[in-house]
């Protein structure tokens, strides 16, 4: 895997996990491909009954037989009707159901993603798996499985009927099959590298695009707005380019298949004419066959059209079948810790191999007390946090709790026992005791309230609709006060016995944030509380402190303590107070 981007399925991996997930729905496959036949062997009635009745007036009919013939024209007209609304009602069904379940399995994969490994591979990548190719594909499954399934049934029945009517005029057919199998080989050799580069393009262009607006405020304060919109233009000019490759290809593509069209019913004719003439075919087989390649433009025009959108779809499925491949960054162990004491010995961390950030750092919480932990920006305060937290494997040393290390825990054990809260949360779509319900789905609506309270939340029960109110995206808007409430109701339900709270509240309002933090206080009674802030308030209050400089602990004790020792945290604390 690249450093900074996840990785691609192989077309292996593609293939068998898209051959799987067909098996699995193999009945409704059979369904839809019976349907489809019926519905095409109706379609072939046509040519045929009016090839029959060419050669039949030819040679003379009456009126009452050529009217027989057209109602059995109309019934299989209707009967094609009929049978293709099924058809294509259980086309879309199948579709959906695929694409429901394919995008369940990636949004159950994307969310037991080692947050290392999405840090590194920054947002734009991610976020373009889960929009651009999960939109290409839901396009191809929805749509493009059941038109392709609809254009080969319809090519094979329609091939071998114009054999069935007069091979020696059918095999003329054959004529354009030296050209498109050439054309089609270039195209595809060259279609999944470009689909790549354009996908890959997209992704990158995404991401400049969201940090430049999510970081807005902080480019036009250092003044970087023209650096910004050059890296833009540089990632549009990339696209441009990627799309132009596809584009091209396309341009091969489609053009010399529709020469291949154009000339085929010219050719069956001059050949039908010469058979005729030598008296090995009818006028009657010729017209059917000549109106059977007809029928054929359409499936064949469209199974070209799905196979250039199916290249994509097949380059957006294994860059979301490679989120797969991302190795776990631990493996739980049955292990249980035998109490919640939280110790980490010798930790080591680095985002790049050999330039750690964190040094050989020993800290023992004792059980309920609070540490708080200072420093300048950049110290690693944060990324002691989420060792402690056990959201990343420490590089050296361990981080442990009961004696257990924190990432030999599954998961949902870990959250039970150790929770990060940090300054960013998030409002999902849905009502609040929904938002609530997350960390704890059997939860009552009294222990939903209970939550609510010990973070002074009672603007809830202000609301027209109570817990039931929408919020989120299109709901009723929450101030970022009232948003990390929810969010921290959310760990009140939760009950870890440790929290670390990396600057929870840095980004509200200093009124509402002292606010929030003194109504926590009874919240974290009892819990051991790792705090990680730049207001000394929060040391002041702390039974320890730990002053983080250059990825090391320098000081630790209680605040007093340090301000007479007049060393790195006296200096903080005066220059805070003289603020």
């Amino acid at each position: 895997m690249s450093a900074t981007t996840l990785p691609v399925a192989a077309p292996a991996t593609v293939r068998t996990r898209t051959w799987q997930l067909l098996r699995s729905h193999r009945r409704a496959l059979a369904g839809v491909t019976v349907l489809h036949t019926l519905g095409a062997v109706a379609g072939l009635l046509g040519p045929v009954l009016l090839g029959r009745l060419v050669d039949e007036v030819a040679e003379g009919t009456t009126v009452e037989h050529v009217d027989d013939v057209v109602l059995l024209l109309l019934a299989a007209v209707v009967t094609q009707a009929v049978l293709v609304r099924f058809a294509q009602r259980g086309s879309r069904i199948f579709g959906e159901t695929m694409f429901a379940e394919l995008r369940e399995d990636f949004l159950a994969t994307v969310t037991r993603l080692p947050l290392s490994t999405v840090e590194r591979a920054g947002t734009g990548d991610l976020v373009g798996r889960t929009t651009n190719d999960v939109d290409r594909v839901q396009y191809a499954v929805r749509f493009g499985v059941p038109r392709i399934l609809v254009a080969v049934v319809s090519i094979v029945l329609t091939l071998g009927a114009s054999f069935l009517v007069s091979w020696q005029v059918a095999v003329i057919t054959l004529v354009g099959v030296p050209v498109i199998i050439p054309i089609a080989r270039w195209y595809l050799a060259r279609a999944t590298p470009a689909y790549q580069r354009e996908s890959a393009a997209y992704a990158t262009l995404n991401g400049t695009i969201t940090e430049s607006v999510e970081g807005a405020r902080t480019v036009d304060a250092l003044g970087l707005g023209q650096r910004r919109r050059a890296k833009v233009r540089a990632d549009l000019r990339e696209a441009f380019a990627a799309e132009s490759a596809t584009l091209h290809l396309r341009s091969v593509l489609i053009p010399g298949m529709d020469a291949v069209f154009v000339a085929a019913p010219i050719v069956t004719l001059i050949w039908g004419a010469f058979l005729i003439s030598q008296g090995q075919a009818s006028i009657g087989a010729v017209t059917t066959i000549v109106l059977y390649g007809r029928q054929l433009i359409g499936p064949i025009w469209e199974l070209i059209f799905w196979l250039d959108e199916i290249q994509v779809a097949t380059t957006s499925l294994a860059r979301i079948f490679g989120v797969g491949d991302v190795a776990p960054d631990r493996t739980a162990s049955d292990a249980a810790p035998a109490d919640e004491h939280v110790v980490a010995t010798g930790v080591e961390y680095a985002y790049r191999e050999g330039q750690p950030v964190l040094h050989a750092i020993d800290l023992d919480l004792t059980p309920g007390e609070r540490l708080a932990v200072v420093g300048p920006s950049g110290a690693g305060k944060s990324t002691l946090g989420r060792m402690l937290a056990g959201v990343h494997p420490p590089t050296a040393g361990r981080v442990t709790v009961g004696g257990v290390p924190l990432v030999d825990l599954p998961l949902e054990d870990l959250r039970r026992h150790v929770a990060l809260v940090t300054q960013e949360h998030h409002v999902f779509v849905g009502t609040i005791a929904e938002n609530l319900r997350l960390a704890a789905p059997q939860a009552s609506d009294d222990e939903l309230h209970a939550a609510l309270a010990a973070v002074d939340a009672a603007w809830v029960d202000r609301l027209d609709d109570g817990m039931a109110t929408v919020v989120g995206s299109g709901g009723h808007v929450l101030t970022p006060a009232q948003a990390q409430q929810v969010a921290l109701a959310r760990l009140v339900l939760l009950d870890p016995h440790t929290l670390i709270l990396d600057e929870a509240t840095s980004l509200l309002d200093p009124r509402a944030a002292r606010h929030l933090e003194r109504s926590l206080n009874a919240v974290l009674t009892g819990r051991t509380v790792v705090a990680i802030a730049h207001r000394l308030h929060t040391a002041h209050d702390a039974d320890r402190v730990a002053v983080v400089d250059a990825g090391r602990i320098v000081e630790i004790g209680p605040h007093a303590d340090l301000v007479a020792a007049e060393g790195d945290y006296a200096a903080l604390w005066h220059s805070w107070q003289s603020e």
